[in-house]
């Protein structure tokens, strides 16, 4: 009987050998190797990962490497890689470092054939990196966490000699404004070692919240991390120390250094909430609750404050073991400063001209601290102010100009302006993605980024150590919403800090990112996709409808015209739609991988133009009925009693304040100059033309416009209520707004803000 099990057993493992080869994937086929290797030949063959596949590892740094990766390839392979010191003759993966090899620190040269692969680095980082490209040569399954039976695990045979471009390759991250979980930071943390970038900039202290723990000045957290939203509730968020060492430990195991970030001398709110004496005014205070600067800093005439700031650098130079540490420096208003008896007694002592130079003093006293630690410093460009120490490192944000002078004068740079690496800008239209910021930097802007400045020398070109990718989340409200900004323009400066210029291209770098988003599927990101682009919302028309799309970057869009949902499988947009009657177009990107957008619903209707109201009116402008108080959604003016009547000949602030918030009712009419279709935007949170509500932004922040429309009207006036509550939503201040709409004629490319003389009552 047992020799008939083994019998059968032995002929099913000999039908499983000889199983025919799965299907690979579409976006498995080929090399899509992130960033690109600066060096690559293809040769013939495959190289086949099994459950006999061995890696050989010689000594015990090497081994430390690779454990992690044998780690990662059991979960999807159900493989357990043995590891030994002897190399056989075949299915063998060889791990070696040589610190002769002609490459920098993080080069390694990776060689597979059919028998056999061999990587070799100049240090463990080289030995990390070249197993990652082992792994971008595999299917995209290998990133998954769960078993994979429907793969083959083979990787082409290819030569490679690699090596990073530059050497601080980053990302940026403000937990300050909104809290990222340490789950999160760690998916963030895979993202950067899957694309071989080193750096972790960890912003956590603002005006908008102090985040990391301090022992010995326990009212950082317990007070400076939480504040009061505009919408009445409460928001906070802490890194205890330990939470600290699992993020730094975590980060160390996948090669990336962890810089922190203490800001000083400004955006110390957070700071200055739990301990208002180490300000000019000695307070009181409240954690900021809107987005923007704020003018209450730390005072640069008392001692106090420099102890206090040493202190709190005793305790986190201890947990983080990068080579530098940043201490911001930007947008330091003097206001305070000006008018501080101790700022300026300071300045007469130390011979000072003016507050710049004292912040410079500010700066160069805290540098001292950090030299003492061993660390060097490292800030965001306005540390150039009134002089700098030859050690301290720049960071150009406001453009290059502030790169370019710290590299003249002999500073290490890292050149992250805003064009190019603020990761918070929109990269779509901004009536179709969710609010941001503002300003817009797409895919291939990111992509298309160089670094070294066409101003420096090559002797002050290597002063330029690299880029990174700058997330600030005023306005990501969520992890997935951070991961939907940052991803995939951080992968995009992934190959901008890696690969040499001269071995890029924007085309090849979006086929290899078909795999890519595979990949980040298997980690769950939250990456962009982007979304049909062109119309409103609402389209009128009042003969032929042409409704056109676009997006911005090539992707296949599907649509219906049932109302139904779309679907991979639905039909591809080729050219615009032509309507002569009402449609409802629902369309979405989709991927290679099946991946969709979000859907976008546009209605498109036909109308006769609205006709005008036969009316006079007396007075420009439109009649303003007002009331005080918070209110958060349309609703909520239900419970007014009393109504005020605004008097607009009068200017006033009063009305629109954030610290004293209100809603208005305004009423009258628009004048429209001509017969046509016309679109509408506001930042409003109802807009009424006639009895119809045609824009409805209630609850939404209303930083941009993001409900457009379009209507078909004739020429005169046209009755409007329009209704603005002057709030506080997820940050932004109405007040810094106003009430406002603007429109345009369809066809025109801007438009026109409504003004006074646009309205009558």
């Amino acid at each position: 009987m047992k020799l008939k099990n083994l019998v059968a057993l032995s002929f099913i493992f000999s039908l499983l050998a000889c199983a025919p080869p799965k299907p690979v994937k579409s976006y498995n086929q080929g090399l899509h190797i992130v960033p690109q290797p600066n060096s690559l030949v293809e040769q013939e063959g495959v190289f086949k990962i099994t459950d006999k596949t061995v890696i050989v590892a010689s000594t015990e740094d090497v081994k430390a490497v690779v454990d992690f990766f044998v780690g990662k390839i059991e979960l999807s392979t159900g493989y357990t890689l043995a590891t030994q010191v002897e190399k056989p003759s075949k299915n063998f993966v060889s791990v070696s470092i040589d610190s002769q090899l002609d490459l920098n620190e993080e080069g390694y040269t990776f060689q597979s054939t059919p028998s056999g692969i061999e990587i070799i680095g100049k240090s463990e980082k080289g030995v990390f990196y070249g197993l990652q490209t082992m792994l971008q040569l595999l299917p995209a399954e290998i990133e998954s966490s769960q078993l994979v039976t429907d793969v083959d695990w083979n990787l082409p045979c290819v030569e490679i000699k690699d090596e990073p471009r530059f050497k601080w390759r980053g990302m940026h991250l403000d937990v300050c404004r909104h809290f990222v979980p340490v789950e999160n930071i760690k998916k963030h943390l895979d993202m950067l070692a899957m694309f071989k970038m080193n750096k972790f900039h960890w912003h956590l202290t603002e005006d908008q919240g102090w985040r990391i723990e301090i022992k010995k000045y326990p009212l950082l957290t317990e007070m400076g991390s939480k504040r009061i939203e505009g919408e009445g509730h409460e928001y906070g968020g802490v890194y205890s120390q330990e939470d600290v060492k699992e993020i730094v430990a975590y980060a160390t195991e996948r090669m990336i250094d962890v810089v922190p970030e203490i800001e000083l001398p400004g955006h110390a709110l957070g700071a200055l909430t739990a301990y208002p004496e180490f300000s000019c005014t000695g307070g009181p205070f409240k954690v900021r609750n809107i987005w923007g600067v704020e003018p209450d800093v730390f005072c640069a005439g008392k001692e106090e404050t420099f102890k206090f700031l040493e202190d709190v650098i005793d305790e986190v130079v201890t947990l983080f073991p990068s080579e530098y540490f940043h201490i911001g420096g930007d947008e330091c208003p003097k206001d305070r400063w000006k008018v501080c008896k101790l700022c300026q007694k300071r300045m007469k002592q130390e011979g000072l001209a003016d507050e710049h130079e004292l912040q410079s003093y500010f700066v160069q006293r805290i540098e001292k601290v950090l030299l003492a630690h061993g660390k060097k410093m490292i800030g965001w460009d306005e540390i150039l102010e009134g002089g700098l120490a030859q050690s301290a490192a720049v960071m150009s944000w406001r453009g290059e100009k502030g790169g370019i002078e710290a590299a003249s004068q002999g500073h290490d740079v890292v050149m992250t302006p805003g064009n190019w690496c603020y990761l918070d800008h929109y990269q779509g239209a901004s009536h179709n993605e969710p609010v941001a910021i503002g300003g817009y930097t797409t895919l291939e802007e990111s992509y298309g980024y160089e670094p070294v400045p066409k101003e420096l020398d090559p002797e002050m070109a290597k002063h330029v150590l690299g880029t990174q990718g700058n997330v600030w989340t005023e306005y990501m409200y969520t992890p997935e919403l951070v991961e939907y900004r940052v991803y995939p323009r951080l992968i995009a400066l992934a190959e901008v800090n890696w690969t040499q210029k001269s071995n890029k291209g924007y085309d090849h770098f979006l086929q290899r990112m078909d795999n890519q988003f595979v990949r980040m599927d298997n980690h769950s990101i939250n990456y962009h996709i982007p979304l049909p682009e062109g119309p409103s919302n609402r389209v009128a028309f009042t003969d032929v409808a042409e409704v056109e799309f676009t997006t911005t970057r090539p992707v296949k869009m599907v649509y219906t015209l049932d109302g139904t949902e779309p679907t991979a499988q639905s039909s591809e947009y080729t050219q615009p739609f032509r309507f002569t009657d009402d449609a409802t177009i629902r369309i979405a990107s989709v991927l290679k991988s099946g991946k969709m957008s979000t859907d976008r619903t546009v209605k498109v209707v036909k109308e006769v133009f609205k006709p005008a109201e036969e009316v006079k009116t007396t007075k420009e402008g439109l009649k303003e009925l007002y009331a005080e108080g918070n209110f958060i959604r349309v609703a909520d003016i239900e419970k007014v009693t009393q109504w005020d009547e605004k008097d607009n000949s009068k200017k006033s602030s009063k009305h629109y304040s954030y610290e004293n918030p209100s809603a208005s009712i305004f009423t009258g009419y628009l004048e429209i100059p001509e017969d046509g279709i016309y679109e509408f935007q506001t930042n409003l949170d109802q807009f009424f033309l006639g009895d119809d509500l045609l824009i409805n932004n209630d609850g939404e922040v209303k930083r941009f416009s993001r409900n457009n429309v379009s209507i078909a009207l004739a020429k005169g006036k046209h009755a409007v209520k329009l209704i603005f509550l002057n709030n506080i939503i997820g940050g932004w201040p109405q007040a810094w707004n106003g009430p406002k709409v603007h429109f345009r004629q369809v066809g025109e490319e801007k438009f026109t803000t409504a003004t006074k003389s646009d309205y009558s009552f």
